[in-house]
């Protein structure tokens, strides 16, 4: 199966979303680690799903990776 456009533009913009709740400046009742846990969660869905794998898989690897980027360092602010 091949992979549509829209599709492909979808994802990247939902990959986009995703790493702006980095920003630390966006707030909603959640904390960071959940904000981005959730962020990533759909990312990971939205890739696994456009490359016609696991959606629960890729989910759960991108919660994983979105809660954890901070620790990572691709989140942190650099001064």
């Amino acid at each position: 199966m091949q992979v549509s456009f829209i599709t492909r533009i979808s994802a990247g913009a939902l990959v986009l979303l995703g790493l702006a709740a980095c920003d630390p400046n966006y707030q909603t009742g959640l904390s960071p680690d959940a904000q981005r846990a959730a962020g990533g969660a759909v990312a990971g869905a939205v890739i696994a799903k456009a490359l016609d794998e696991n959606i629960a898989t890729g989910a759960a690897i991108g919660a994983g990776a979105g809660a954890l980027c901070d620790d990572a360092g691709v989140c942190r602010r650099r001064y």
